[in-house]
């Protein structure tokens, strides 16, 4: 497995990707499918503030992608970012995405970024200790912020110091 920035190419597969976790699970506060369009939108955006987007290799075949951009948009949060990592079903649970979020780093540091964050279903315990593995560590849960398949949601923060932890 390798891990390279992305390429329009690419751009079928991660909405392939995305949307099965949108329609399979609550990593995703999101009903419906995304477009094609909205996807090559979000895309965009990052791209066009130097952030990252990278995709997972095996076998010649894209199986994950991440990225990070904007927590908030006001200029007081300029310093911190909010990840995203998603891989194809049948391929989690082999390390891929722990790889993903590891190749953040140095670009956000790059960046100039303080701190990650990561927003987490509160029942997805196998998220939670994913982010913990990774330096995240828990600082807010938001009870039944989110609605999806017929029940309330409660969502996690999860946050790590890019260049260790403040004094």
């Amino acid at each position: 497995m390798h891990i390279r920035p992305f390429s329009p190419e690419d751009i079928t597969t991660l909405l392939v990707i995305y949307n099965d976790v949108i329609a399979t699970s609550t990593a995703i506060y999101l009903d419906e499918p995304i477009s094609q369009i909205e996807l090559q939108d979000w895309v965009d955006t990052r791209l066009s503030k130097n952030y990252p987007v990278l995709v997972a290799i095996l076998n010649n075949t894209v199986v994950g992608f991440s990225s990070f951009g904007d927590w908030r948009a006001k200029p007081g949060y300029r310093f911190t970012v909010e990840h995203t990592v998603h891989i194809a079903r049948e391929k989690r649970g082999h390390g891929i995405g722990g790889a993903l979020l590891e190749a953040l780093f140095p670009f956000a540091r790059t960046l100039n970024k303080h701190v990650m964050l990561g927003v987490v279903d509160a029942d997805n315990i196998g998220s939670l200790r994913f982010h913990e593995r990774y330096g995240f560590t828990e600082v807010a849960r938001f009870p039944q912020v989110g609605f999806k398949f017929n029940r309330w949601l409660d969502a996690v923060f999860m946050q790590k110091f890019l260049n260790g932890a403040p004094e």
